[in-house]
């Protein structure tokens, strides 16, 4: 008997269209003869599965939709929506309740991570480096005076919940703080303003399974544009370097903050953390359990260089769930 396999995407964020593009690359890339595939949209509109070009209702009670041949269970969900409600938390805790199996971290870890100063301010317990910040909040007064005295000058001004650089402003003057603040809570009832590290861009991905632990190559980021933002990431303004061409001892650090991140999270699955190299120091910017997946995101590529397919990893992730460690 196949497994029924939901690709969950959606969200009810500006990342939407993310999610998307995200849905249509995990699509491509899992086995079809192993597994029957569908794609779930959950967002304001409601809970839609795509059924041979029609659109039937998910029934929430038990994650099923009724088709013509009859009721349809899904076996395990694969969330890929990046924001609210499936990178935060609220799904995962919605399958644990029904006994669906999923794939990534579980409630906690996601909602640590998708709160990036508290994700942050946690690691930064354990020693990892992190920028410094602080934290905002719509409706309470803010000293402009002493965000100024505390992180300098430039500084990074973004939503403390979303991704994909949305509403995130690099402020290079004094007098477009207060803009860049207003926008970034457009986005966000909380918004962080984070200090600017100088230095070359990485990002690192890894996952586990029931096979073990397989950390993947670096990628190098590099941008003309002031920051990697919106455009960079999504209409090709920027260059993507895997394996980054940085020395082996800066690499295996890298790599080493990244497992060792992992499993402070008690994370699952596939995870990405960022950096900007300050020196010999990878600083953390942040950890992304919903990383990514068109083909051209930075796991397919680092799991390209690395020789592994992208086929094999979600076979890998879904089989897990069905062994016992």
């Amino acid at each position: 008997m196949k497994r029924n396999i939901a690709i969950v995407w959606g969200g009810y964020s500006s990342e939407k269209v993310v999610s998307e593009k995200s849905a249509a690359g995990i699509y491509s890339f899992m086995d079809k003869e192993r597994y029957h595939i569908w794609k779930v949209r959950i967002d304001r509109e409601g809970w839609m599965a795509e059924h041979q070009g029609t659109l039937l209702p998910v029934d929430k009670n038990d994650f099923s939709i009724t088709t013509s041949e009859g009721v349809v269970r899904f076996n395990y969900a694969y969330i890929t929506i990046h924001g609210t409600p499936g990178e935060d938390g609220t799904l995962q805790g919605y399958f644990d309740m029904i006994g669906i199996p999923y794939s990534g971290c579980g409630l906690l870890p996601s909602a640590l991570t998708f709160n990036k100063f508290a994700c942050n301010h946690f690691l930064k317990s354990f020693n990892i480096e992190v920028p410094g910040s602080i934290l905002l909040r719509r409706e309470e007064p803010f000293s402009k005076e002493q965000i100024l005295s505390s992180l300098g000058m430039p500084l990074f001004v973004k939503p403390n919940v979303g991704g994909s650089s949305f509403a995130t402003t690099k402020v290079k003057e004094e007098s477009a703080l207060e803009r860049a603040i207003a926008e970034a809570f457009t986005e966000a009832a909380e918004v962080v303003v984070e200090q600017f590290v100088a230095g070359r861009e990485v990002t690192c991905g890894c996952y586990s399974s029931h096979k073990g632990f397989t950390m993947l190559p670096l990628t190098e980021v590099v941008t003309h544009n002031e920051f990697f933002d919106y455009n960079a990431k999504y209409n090709g303004q920027v260059e993507e370097i895997t394996p980054a061409p940085i020395p082996e001892a800066m690499t295996q650090s890298v790599q080493q903050t990244t497992a060792r991140i992992y499993h402070l999270l008690g994370a699952r699955g596939i995870i990405r953390a960022d950096y900007i190299l300050d020196g010999e120091r990878p600083v953390l910017l942040e950890v992304n359990t919903t990383p990514g997946m068109t083909p051209t995101s930075f796991i397919p590529q680092q799991a390209a260089a690395a020789g592994i397919s992208m086929t094999n990893i979600f076979t890998e992730l879904i089989e897990s769930a069905f062994t016992t460690h």
